[in-house]
């Protein structure tokens, strides 16, 4: 008979941190409606007392949820609800608080196919609103970058802006399939390391220059380099290779 093999009957324990906890229960609250669209959230400082965390903490469960465009932030008027439907929502939010287990190289293999194109698409079409949401992200970027944090929210929302800026909306939702997948693989091999952010920070700003000159190709090209370190890295990986990144 064969051992009963005890550790294939276990499962890891998932520990929620602080901001998955507010990003759940501002889900329950969206989704039994207790908010609808339009309906503004309390200050950061109130959530902050209320939850009995940082505001930080609070920040970082906006900025999560912003990404994924189920609230949004509006000048002199805070954060609200965006008008997603509740079944989106759900599925985003689940995106949001669980990954699944995947193959890093065959995600960033994607990841440049939908990039490169954005960044294309985005030097055609961009307005002078997109420059300035994509100039914002980068400048969120550098600063924390410059902060010493590795800032990969902060990183992947600059790429998300320039995937907005391509006008493509099978594109943007791609993105934000491969999305959470991309934040959990950065976090935990370590990509955004110091030696790294800097450079990273220069090669947006190329992006960003062949984007606002409507170069599409350049764009494009400038976005294969920025993103090929990390498949080389990925595929270092999968042979078993973990030493390729610094």
């Amino acid at each position: 008979m064969a051992a009963f093999d005890v550790l294939n009957t276990l499962q890891e324990i998932k520990i929620e941190t602080s901001t998955d906890i507010i990003i759940r229960q501002i889900r329950n609250l969206i989704t039994s409606g207790q908010l609808k669209a339009g309906d503004k959230l309390p200050s950061e400082r109130k959530l902050a007392e209320k939850f009995g965390v940082g505001r930080s903490n609070v920040r970082d469960a906006i900025q999560k949820l912003e990404f994924y465009g189920i609230l949004k932030t509006l000048p002199q008027s805070g954060t609200v609800v965006s008008g997603m439907g509740i079944t989106a929502l759900e599925g985003l939010i689940s995106d949001v608080l669980k990954i699944e287990n995947n193959d890093f190289a065959a995600l960033v293999e994607t990841r440049i196919l939908l990039e490169t194109e954005s960044a294309r698409l985005a030097a055609m079409r961009r307005t002078d609103k997109d420059i300035e949401k994509i100039q914002t992200a980068l400048k969120d970027y550098e600063a924390r970058v410059k902060e010493g944090f590795t800032a990969v929210e902060q990183d992947l929302m600059f790429h998300l802006k320039i995937t907005e800026a391509s006008k493509n909306s099978v594109l943007k939702s791609l993105m934000l399939i491969i999305t959470p997948d991309i934040i959990k693989n950065f976090n935990e091999l370590q990509i955004c390391k110091d030696g790294r952010l800097y450079q990273s920070l220069d090669e947006h700003k190329i992006i960003l220059k062949h984007i606002i000159n409507q170069k599409p190709e350049e764009a494009s090209a400038a976005m294969r380099v920025h993103l090929q370190e990390v498949l080389d890295y990925s595929r270092s990986l999968k042979n078993g290779n973990s030493n390729g990144k610094s």
